[in-house]
């Protein structure tokens, strides 16, 4: 029996159709330990689901979703943008990735990154930017090991 990991990966454009699964795969960027109390993880992943959904509606090439799929079954998402940040500076920025969690640890995150950094380089970016939840540890580890460095920190006061 093959493991998961062995069998090809796809990564293809989002449609119409993939509207449940963004939903879905939404979900999953608030699975970890440590939210901020202020932040519910119903407003993040509708949120996050509205964005791509309203992405792949819009159609745009510089605000883009794409599925990833191992033997016709999703495993994960990104949602890619071009940015100008406040500095000027023109860059790609993940958005949103996201794996099920049966797909964790096989590959597909990996292989979502550098569909990334191939789409960011196709637009003539030279940075690649993403924000991850300061506990989401077990996420942070994955970028810091794949390059990226945290650059800016923010901070919030609940009031």
């Amino acid at each position: 029996m093959l493991s998961p990991a062995s069998v090809p990966l796809s990564i293809r454009p989002a449609t119409a159709a993939d509207e449940a699964t963004l939903v879905d795969l939404a979900r999953r960027l608030t699975a970890f330990d440590g939210l901020p109390r202020w932040r519910q993880p119903g407003e993040i992943s509708s949120a996050d689901a509205r964005a791509m959904i309203a992405a792949v509606a819009t159609a745009s090439e510089a605000n883009e979703v794409f599925i990833a799929e191992r033997d016709g079954v999703v495993v994960g998402c990104l949602h890619m943008l071009t940015m100008t940040d406040f500095f000027g500076r023109h860059h790609a920025h993940i958005s949103v990735i996201a794996t099920t969690e049966a797909a964790e640890g096989t590959g597909v995150g990996k292989a979502l990154l550098a569909e990334a950094e191939a789409w960011a380089r196709r637009r003539g970016t030279s940075l690649l930017t993403l924000n991850v939840f300061d506990s989401n540890t077990r996420a942070r580890r994955f970028y810091e090991r794949a390059g990226f460095a945290p650059e800016t920190l923010r901070y919030a006061k609940e009031i």
